[in-house]
């Protein structure tokens, strides 16, 4: 969502017209964390002071900072200045928004301290140990295996606990609930992370990216005009009800309804009612479909991260999904003696994701076009003006694109002295990107408030959402992501 969020109620939360929306500050954000960890390059460390957390035992392994020159701060000490960090940061960007600076601190101190310790339970070996190695190093002899990113399950179910049973308090920190803004900002920095990963291997990395774009027109086209079909013959909604259904479910979710449901001027009740059907959805394939896919597609893992970019709503729950999903794979063949490069599958994904969010803009621009010149003819000159491709266009790509080239480049066209440290440089702004992550599943689940599916006319949307969903979306999107990715596996790691 570029000009409206939703806050824990579902209500919509309209940004002022500024200069600078949620989705110009998710790229600057991005890039001036990727800015300043390349300054590592000429041996000047900016950012190394950053939390990391790792697989631990004892608390004290828990946390360190990422720069071994920031030893000195121990785990609590990085973990502070991270925090302060990006209070200090976002709360100059909620000024910029023209939020209430006051009110986003106090919310977003609560978020990130919630946020950050489900992500330390989530590292407890119990939970996250992989491999009987990892086990023997604990002095543990059983674990769930959800590798440590499985602490993201764990910041969603904390959000949704708050959700579902402290809503006064869900309500007291929704300023700093922006779901959309953590993971625009993560999928900026990510953009360098995959150029280090794909500059080993250009080949791959190309096919993989046009077999996602053949792959998104193919799923689209048949997603689009089935759901429709379904939620106006099926279950009588009319067309303005009917189109953001199907660009929600079938595009990109909430981002994708709430763009078409302006396009065609549909009431602002229609994709604020649409995108928490959106968000509630989004939740439920993030605690599924990377379960299933580890259990049935681990030998084919980018087929996996393909599906995950198709089949999983919202940009947040899908990279997320794909974060999960290459967690428990790369888990599962490394236990079988396979040791895939980290990295891929969450590329497929997220590359997937950035591609079809580029589409919205496109079938915003087609629908608006129909509806003002075939379907709500109104004054002559109200026709749809090319100008809202540009306008509906997710600027969040722009810095996707930049961090990608860059990091290429760097990766590439640079001398070996140089192109040596970039991988680490890089690694220190993926530290970020992790952060961002789990901002991000937090506010999905403080967001994801189930009591709303009994509101008033909530019971034929979702009736449409889990028969188009779950009746042919997510198999059709597994289809597809078989027919194109099938028999392609990432690099084996050195």
């Amino acid at each position: 969502m570029s000009d409206t969020t939703l806050n824990a109620v579902g209500s919509p939360r309209t940004a002022t017209n500024t200069l600078l929306n949620e989705d110009w500050l998710a790229v600057f954000l991005g890039l001036l964390i990727f800015v300043l960890a390349l300054a590592a390059l000429v041996h000047v460390d900016l950012i190394g002071w950053v939390v990391t957390t790792s697989v631990w035992g004892n608390f004290s392994q828990a946390l360190k900072a990422t720069s071994k020159d920031y030893a000195a701060l121990g785990g609590i000490g990085a973990l502070i200045a991270t925090y302060v960090a990006l209070l200090l940061v976002l709360s100059a960007g909620a000024a910029a928004l023209r939020s209430d600076v006051k009110r986003f601190a106090l919310a977003f101190t609560a978020v990130f301290w919630i946020a950050y310790a489900s992500w330390i339970i989530g590292n407890f070996a119990h939970f996250a140990a992989v491999t009987p190695a990892e086990q023997q190093k604990f002095g543990i002899n059983w674990s769930l295996k959800l590798t440590n990113e499985g602490g993201y399950i764990f910041a969603l179910i904390a959000g949704l606990i708050i959700a579902n049973f402290l809503p006064r308090f869900a309500e007291a920190i929704k300023d700093a609930v922006r779901p959309e803004l953590y993971i625009k900002v993560a999928i900026v920095i990510l953009g360098g992370f995959f150029a280090v990963t794909a500059a080993g291997k250009l080949n791959l990395a190309s096919s993989l990216i046009l077999r996602g774009v053949a792959a998104i027109v193919e799923a689209y086209l048949i997603y689009w005009a089935v759901v429709y079909f379904i939620a106006r013959k099926w279950f009588g909604f009319s067309r303005e009800w009917a189109a953001p259904l199907a660009s929600g479910i079938s595009i990109c979710g909430v981002s994708a309804a709430i763009a078409v449901g302006g396009a065609i001027r549909a009431r602002p009740v229609v994709p604020v009612l649409v995108s928490s059907l959106v968000v509630i959805f989004a939740v439920v394939e993030v605690l599924i479909l990377p379960f299933v896919a580890q259990a049935f597609l681990a030998h084919e893992p980018l087929v996996a991260g393909a599906w995950m970019g198709l089949a999983v709503k919202t940009d947040g729950a899908a990279v997320a999904a794909g974060g999960i999903t290459e967690s428990l794979i790369l888990a599962k063949n490394a236990a079988e003696g396979v040791h895939y490069q980290p990295g891929w599958i969450l590329g497929t994904a997220a590359t997937i994701k950035v591609f079809i969010d580029i589409f919205i803009g496109i079938w915003a621009f087609v629908l608006g076009y129909i509806w003002t010149n075939h379907i709500n003819v109104t004054a002559a000159g109200d026709k749809a003006k090319l100008r809202e491709i540009w306008e509906r266009f997710p600027k969040f790509i722009i810095g996707f694109v930049i961090t990608f080239f860059v990091g290429l480049y760097l990766a590439l066209g640079t001398p070996a002295d140089v192109a040596k440290n970039v991988p680490a440089a890089i690694g220190e702004a993926n530290t970020f990107r992790v952060i961002f992550f789990i901002l991000t599943f937090f506010s999905i689940g403080v967001l994801s408030n189930f009591k709303t599916l009994w509101q008033d006319g909530f019971g034929r949307l979702a009736a449409v959402y889990v028969v188009s969903l779950f009746g042919f979306v997510v198999w059709v999107g597994l289809l597809i992501s078989w027919l194109f990715f099938s028999g392609i596996t990432p690099p084996l790691a050195s």
